[in-house]
């Protein structure tokens, strides 16, 4: 079953749709949506080594655009949490959570942006803080960009042994995908 939807999804990368659905998934992980563009990406470039640039590129325009929404999103939920704030007389504590965003945002942006912590929790965590949008927009740059533009060099570079070793360890890496993502989400819930 895994490996008939791989095949489907390979063969769905090469279509002409294909950028708008990676561009898509990509706003949505930035800002609501738990699965990475990574895997929508890889095969895409595997079926295309010649737009390898173009689709990291896109992929990485549009997870800023996502990461923007959620920046607004975190602006906004915390101004609607003002009132649960006051009643727990919790406003010393979002001082202290904002300085200390301020302190060390860009480095948090910049470092959890590589991991498996959600990005969407980077970006709302931003906007709730209050962080620059300007300088998470810059750190979210480098970092995503640099994520999406490594994982489509390689995949240029060694785009069929790369295509062999995931062909051939495709379950396992599907499930290492899995604990990735489940694992982030779960070290993202516990900050």
């Amino acid at each position: 079953m895994l490996k008939r939807l791989y095949a489907r999804v390979l063969a769905l990368s090469a279509t002409r749709a294909a950028p708008w659905w990676l561009a898509a998934i990509a706003v949505a992980e930035g800002s609501v949506f738990p699965v990475p563009p990574d895997l929508l990406l890889i095969p895409m470039v595997l079926a295309r080594r010649d737009r390898a640039w173009r689709l990291a590129s896109l992929c990485t325009v549009a997870s800023l655009c996502g990461g923007a929404i959620g920046w607004f999103l975190g602006n906004a939920l915390i101004a609607l949490a003002a009132k649960v704030i006051h009643a727990y007389h919790a406003e010393h504590a979002l001082a202290v959570y904002r300085d200390r965003f301020a302190q060390y945002g860009f480095s948090v942006i910049l470092l959890k942006g590589l991991t498996p912590v959600p990005y969407k929790v980077v970006a709302i965590a931003a906007g709730a803080a209050h962080y620059s949008l300007a300088l998470f927009l810059l750190a979210s740059l480098i970092t995503r960009g640099a994520r999406f533009f490594l994982v489509a060099a390689l995949l240029r570079r060694f785009g069929p042994a790369a295509q062999d070793f995931i062909e051939r360890r495709l379950t396992l890496l599907a499930l290492a995908a899995f604990v990735l993502i489940v694992g982030g989400i779960l070290v993202a819930l516990r900050v």
